[in-house]
């Protein structure tokens, strides 16, 4: 895993070649975000140290003497975004069958093509199917839909079916330009097609989002992007039509909106009171919370191994099989 690591960060022709074959089948992929998910995996999931720290914890034994096989279904909103998952899996000694969603086929089969090169027992663990039957356990990620769907077909098996989820911001009016930076990437970097981009922030009564929106002038060139500039344009038509009233810095519009889930290119937000009743209104739908003596402003795309999704701990799933 750590020669993975190493493998990625050195960015040899191969790597960029997979790297430039992925943005060609999925243009979110951008060279940018390609290259950000990729070294945050390096740097937070493929380091010796926090491996042998992650699984000592866990007491992972040396050898799996009755390794099961985990189906894992991976969505394809994000750059190899199912990664952990693959590393909890193979980690914890059991088997690997995964699903590739379309969006992401290219970067995790060059990766695992790599690690069967340098040791082909690798081969025996991990492989790639469009059905995942004869599976002892299951790892589903989708929306809401397809978790009804997954639920149905794997309810016998041992399973971790996510939903969709999102993140949130909290502010109170004291930040200073270089935390609305860090902000700016919370909200901006993926295009906020991740779970972990803050969709909504809650602003005290009164907020002054002049700074904000100017701070966020560091991502205008997003609105370059077609498919981005695609999206901006139909939602300030809709809120131009509808008569309702929006901010704008031109590339992000920021919508009065209880709603914690935001289309791409707009921000909602919420004026709050009381902040604890107020994060209290859909913890089933929240992934991160950023800011207010939570998460630090500019981390929420930093996920560390510990960091599970939807709070699910998978490899303590895994160590139960």
């Amino acid at each position: 895993m750590s020669r993975l690591g190493d493998y990625i960060l050195e960015n040899g022709s191969e790597w960029r070649q997979a790297k430039e074959r992925a943005g060609h089948e999925n243009p979110w992929f951008t060279p940018e975000f390609v290259e950000l998910a990729t070294k945050n995996i390096a740097h937070e999931f493929l380091q010796k140290r926090k491996l042998i720290d992650w699984t000592a914890h866990y007491k992972i034994p040396d050898l799996q003497q009755n390794p099961k096989t985990v189906g894992v279904v991976m969505a394809g909103n994000l750059p190899l975004v199912g990664f952990h998952d693959f590393v909890a899996v193979f980690s914890s000694g059991h088997k690997l069958m995964i699903k590739l969603s379309s969006k992401d086929q290219v970067l995790l089969k060059h990766l695992i093509t790599k690690l069967i090169e340098w040791n082909p027992q690798v081969g025996g663990y991990v492989t790639f199917g469009d059905l995942l039957k004869g599976s002892d356990a299951y790892i589903a990620t989708g929306s809401n839909n397809s978790a009804r769907y997954f639920e149905s077909y794997f309810n016998k098996y041992p399973h971790i079916i996510r939903r969709n989820r999102t993140s949130i911001a909290v502010l109170n009016g004291s930040e200073s330009t270089e935390e609305l930076e860090k902000l700016a990437d919370d909200v901006h970097q993926y295009f906020g097609l991740g779970c972990r981009n803050v969709t909504k922030i809650y602003v005290p009564k009164g907020y002054d989002f002049t700074q904000l929106l100017d701070v966020f002038k560091k991502y205008s060139y997003m609105s370059d992007f077609h498919k981005y500039r695609n999206n901006y344009d139909y939602r300030l038509a809709l809120l131009l039509l509808n008569k309702q009233y929006y901010m704008t810095n031109g590339s992000i519009l920021l919508v009065e909106n209880k709603s914690p889930f935001s289309p791409i290119s707009q921000l909602n937000y919420q004026y709050y009171s009381n902040i604890s009743e107020t994060l209290n209104d859909n913890p089933g739908e929240i992934q991160c919370v950023v800011g207010s003596s939570k998460l630090p402003f500019g981390i929420a795309q930093q996920p560390g191994l510990f960091d599970y999704a939807d709070g699910v701990d998978t490899l303590q799933f895994l160590r139960g099989l």
